[in-house]
């Protein structure tokens, strides 16, 4: 239960934290004269773009320094904006939060971005569109940047749009492929639905509280019910999945590996699909008074997990592998995110250090792809170890970390949950930990299929180590890899407990419970397997070979199929049913009214004949029958 006295209230900004606003405004500079300066910043666009991400960076270091020196009461900061909403007794300002929990958020976006930028200079060396993309992703960076930092839902919602519009420009960037311009699009979609949960959230909250602001929610959801509270909850559980790429709005992540690879390392790592996991663990004051939507967010933490592992259990190409992963560790984080406040703190621990390793898988994956002239088809490597010691090193590291290997930081990040889960219930301890081991298996299996074996390229491929400029932030990247678990394991519980509600409790870093052994020996079991299944030839499977469990996989759980029968059908169907129902009931009606008045005045017309003797006639059989009346009235 969340008392008024845990209620954090931030305090008004002084100082640096006045100029909190530049972190957004910096990039947001940078992308309007990118977008406004044509090809004059061809030649140069693309540094600027990089210095764009750069400068929000300083900023964010410069914040999160001078809140190191402040007492933790005093670490929760409102910087006021502008006067955004007055409707009714509605009155809202679109002002910002820096906090522990939003101070992380932007080192992150800011932090891994920049690395990403850097990487995308050398990555898109060759592309006429350079400078657009620069563009594009630092109005991503805008975007991101004010949904963490927002004070407020409304305001979070307009960096979520923002967030999902970049999206959109990015993963079709070439949208001369049929494919990227499909994909961008079905991405652009599936997130809309989930929109419609946030939107109907921030109108429950105006209907129960009076206000959106972070403040006034947290101090006002004790005087709501149990209900409307699990109500709300699980309309940010729906705006959260579609975000994150949840069970069941999962289906846009797959498709979005057709934008650039650096596009794929942005929106994986630090930026779109850590939303949903924010959105939560910031309205975390909702969540602990609602037992039955902490429960949603469990089940479809968990859920996602295994089926995230399950699909990239499947897949050949290398892209699509990481993104399988990147759906099941956000089911991690989602699962800590619904098992109460000490939960919360995990979950942010896991999605920081899964922003470093996982970037940097996907820039290794594109290290690659450069190598492999743009095939991502694993079938197709083998032996690239030889040819690419840099990145098979770099990318070794976040195997290891992602997988869970001590000391390296996804070990400590993820042992944290698969504790929690334990102690949550055995169930969802069980299928965590099984979720770790399948991990392993299929992220050994990438290993193998890449870096080990025998050569299996194309005639005409000539793998070569990448230049130098995309080595820089592989090998930064793997340095977090391996240091942030030990150096985050403790403190990071301590700096994310006032807004996260959380009562963090020390431990050594060689302190682990025996949930972590359990789950370290699943991980070896299913490093063993991976190895032995992949240590020989590589199979082509054809169709009819291939059983029901893969085929599924590879089909992304038929998650298309199903919202093609169940939506695009099914919802096709639905609506020829209502259009007939209006026809006939509703059109029907009016139609029917009008041939009865018609009808009524037709028979009414034969009366107005215009000959005085019906006339006279019609006069006669009046009086007989008035005459009648009153005779039989007499008699009764």
């Amino acid at each position: 239960m969340v008392s008024l006295l845990e209620i954090v209230i931030p305090v008004e900004a002084t100082g640096l934290f006045s100029y909190s606003w530049l972190m957004i405004a910096i990039p947001m500079l940078v992308s309007a004269i990118l977008l406004l300066g044509g090809k004059a910043t061809d030649s140069w666009g693309h540094w600027l773009g990089v210095l764009g991400v750069l400068g929000s960076l300083a900023v964010a270091l410069a914040l999160w320094i001078t809140m190191l020196g402040l007492p933790v009461a005093e670490r929760a900061v409102h910087v006021s904006g502008f006067d955004w909403v007055s409707v009714g007794n509605l009155n809202l300002q679109a002002g910002l939060l820096v906090d522990q929990l939003s101070i992380l958020f932007a080192l992150l976006v800011t932090g891994v971005g920049s690395l990403i930028f850097i990487y995308s200079v050398g990555y898109m060396a060759h592309d006429p569109n350079r400078r657009l993309f620069f563009a594009f992703l630092n109005l991503f960076i805008v975007a991101m940047l004010v949904l963490v930092l927002a004070d407020n839902y409304l305001l979070l919602f307009l960096g979520w749009e923002g967030v999902g519009l970049a999206s959109y420009l990015l993963i079709g960037f070439w949208q001369g492929r049929h494919s990227a311009a499909l994909a961008a699009k079905k991405a652009f979609v599936v997130n809309r639905v989930g929109d419609l949960g946030l939107l109907t959230a921030m109108f429950t909250m105006v209907g129960l509280f009076g206000s959106v602001n972070f403040t006034d929610v947290n101090q006002a959801v004790g005087s709501a019910s149990t209900t409307w509270l699990t109500a709300l909850g699980l309309f940010l559980l729906l705006a959260a999945c579609g975000k994150s790429a949840q069970v069941p709005l999962q289906s846009w992540l797959l498709d979005a590996m057709e934008g650039p690879t650096p596009v794929s390392a942005l929106i994986h790592a630090a930026t779109m699909v850590t939303a949903g996991v924010y959105l939560v663990v910031r309205s975390h004051s909702i969540y602990e008074l609602t037992a039955a939507a902490s429960l949603a967010v469990c089940i479809v933490g968990v859920v996602t997990l295994l089926a995230g592992a399950w699909i990239g259990s499947t897949k050949d190409d290398i892209k699509k592998v990481l993104a399988g992963s990147t759906m099941s560790q956000i089911g991690y984080m989602m699962l800590a995110a619904g098992i109460g406040p000490a939960g919360g703190a995990f979950a942010i621990f896991h999605l920081f250090t899964h922003g470093f390793f996982k970037a940097n898988l996907f820039l290794g994956a594109g290290s690659v792809m450069h190598a492999m002239n743009d095939d991502t088809d694993m079938r197709h490597f083998g032996a690239l170890r030889k040819v690419m010691p840099w990145t098979f090193v770099t990318f070794g590291i976040s195997y290891l970390a992602i997988i869970g290997i001590p000391p390296l930081a996804g070990f400590y990040s993820k042992d944290h949950i698969v504790v929690a889960a334990w102690e949550q219930g055995w169930y969802f301890g069980l299928l965590a930990t099984l979720g770790a081991g399948i991990t392993a298996f299929y992220m050994t299996r990438l290993m193998m299929m890449t870096f080990f074996g025998k050569k299996r390229w194309a005639e005409g491929v000539h793998p070569h180590e990448s230049p130098k400029i995309l080595l820089f932030p592989l090998i930064v990247l793997s340095i977090g890899a391996i240091v942030l678990g030990v150096v985050l394991n403790n403190a990071i519980q301590y700096w994310l407990a006032p807004p996260t509600g959380g009562h963090p409790h020390s431990a050594a870093w060689w302190d682990i419970p025996w949930q972590g052994w359990v789950t370290l020996l699943v991980v070896l079991v299913g490093v063993g397997i991976g190895y032995l299944m992949y240590r020989g030839e590589i199979s082509y499977e054809q169709p009819h070979t291939i059983n029901p469990i893969v085929y599924i996989g590879r089909n992304d759980l038929l998650a298309d199929q199903f919202n093609d029968v169940v939506f695009v059908r099914g919802g096709g169907a639905a609506a020829a049913a209502v259009a007939t129902l209006d026809d006939v009931i509703v059109d029907g009606s009016v139609r029917s009214a009008g041939s009865l008045a018609k009808g009524i005045g037709g028979a009414l017309s034969k009366l107005e004949s215009g000959y005085a003797r019906s006339y006279g006639l019609t006069m006669v059989i009046g009086a007989i029958a008035v005459g009648v009346v009153l005779i039989l009235g007499r008699l009764a």
